[in-house]
């Protein structure tokens, strides 16, 4: 669960929640404690709360309960343009009749700033963005991933200490968007600035962020580095959530050091690390990642634990081979193995036996 530890938070959200009607809770009890210099991204689907956690912390909306603080000063009643953050939107927001430049000097003009000062910071700004040659330009004359610049050197403009960004790369194509990606991140990075970043994109939080915060029905189901929300997810929600996952549904024999035994309803045995399931009879549902599954008997190890299957599917994707198959009665069990010499191509229909290690088996919730 989320880290309640708030010694030298930067960012903090104690019991924070947030109604709209006075019934329904869109936030329920949010602790959440950042230190200075973290991406932290918060992830999950539509409706999970994330972007109202961003909204309340750039002061566009007030939280219904709790206290949420920036450097140790609670925020709650300081307007946005005075808390000092720099926000980044998806569709850019950048005022069409002005150039780039201006739309840079803007916020520092109502900050009451002298010129040549802020023709200092929008030629810094601009030069961390590498944009410097288009301060002369509107945004009608530059491209999405141009325009996203524009959009992130002005949250970066005043200095800010933190940057909110709300899906800011949604609006651009595939290529571009893997490509700014790294961008932002590296620029997060040589700044030192501390960033929260809202996306329903798994891709996208894995890749850039330093923590992320998976969101659902209000609340944080888990609040990890990206390779642990991968390798070691706390529940289901998280397992199917984050990357491709494959499930057997079954129910606790017994816990035994360390090792669930699980009974499939499919009437097969296996065995599971217990994650959160406690005692024999509880209802289960067990979880392994595609690329943690072989069928190469050669390439299983003598510990790995074994089941039939039927091939279903057999798809060359060039670096990998992605196979779909029948286990224990679910015909979406999936295997992506790496496209090597002696990885064997399998034919619709052939009956074989896959196997993995206990430890890459995790019985989580039902």
């Amino acid at each position: 669960m989320a880290d309640t530890s708030s010694n030298g938070a930067f960012v903090e959200f104690e019991r924070v929640q947030k109604s709209y009607d006075g019934e329904t809770l869109v936030v329920k009890d949010l602790n959440l404690f950042m230190p200075k210099g973290e991406f932290l991204t918060m992830l999950g689907p539509s409706g999970s709360g994330k972007t109202t956690c961003l909204m309340m912390l750039a002061g566009f909306e007030t939280a219904t309960h709790g206290d949420i603080r920036l450097d140790g000063v609670s925020i709650n009643n300081i307007p946005p343009h005075k808390r000092g953050i720099g926000m980044v939107f998806q569709n850019y927001a950048l005022f069409p009749h002005m150039t780039v430049a201006e739309n840079l000097s803007f916020p520092l003009e109502v900050r009451k700033m002298g010129k040549s000062e802020r023709e200092q910071k929008v030629k810094r700004a601009l030069d961390m963005v590498q944009m410097g040659a288009f301060g002369g330009r509107r945004p009608a004359q530059l491209s999405g991933g141009q325009q996203q610049r524009i959009a992130l050197a002005r949250a970066l403009v005043f200095e800010a200490d933190l940057v909110l960004m709300d899906e800011p790369l949604g609006a651009l194509d595939k290529q571009l968007r893997e490509h700014m990606q790294f961008e932002i991140k590296r620029i997060a990075d040589n700044l030192g600035i501390t960033v929260v970043y809202v996306t329903h994109d798994q891709t996208e939080a894995l890749t850039m962020s330093d923590r992320v915060a998976v969101f659902n029905d209000g609340r944080i189901q888990q609040l990890a580095p990206p390779d642990q929300l991968y390798e070691a997810p706390e529940n289901s929600f998280v397992a199917q959530f984050i990357g491709e996952n494959n499930t057997l549904e079954g129910v606790i024999k017994e816990i035994k050091g360390g090792t669930a035994m699980v009974q499939l309803d499919s009437g097969d045995m296996v065995e599971a690390t217990p994650v959160n399931v406690s005692k024999p009879g509880e209802r289960t549902r067990v979880s392994i990642r595609p690329e943690r599954v072989e069928y190469n008997r050669d390439r299983l190890s003598d510990d790995a634990q074994t089941i039939k299957a039927e091939v279903l599917e057999f798809i060359y994707m060039g670096d990998i081979f992605r196979t779909r198959l029948r286990v224990a009665g679910n015909d979406d069990f999936v295997i992506k193995t790496r496209n090597a010499p002696d990885v064997a191509r399998l034919q619709p229909g052939q009956q074989i036996e896959i196997g993995w290690l206990v430890e890459d088996c995790r019985a989580l919730d039902a």
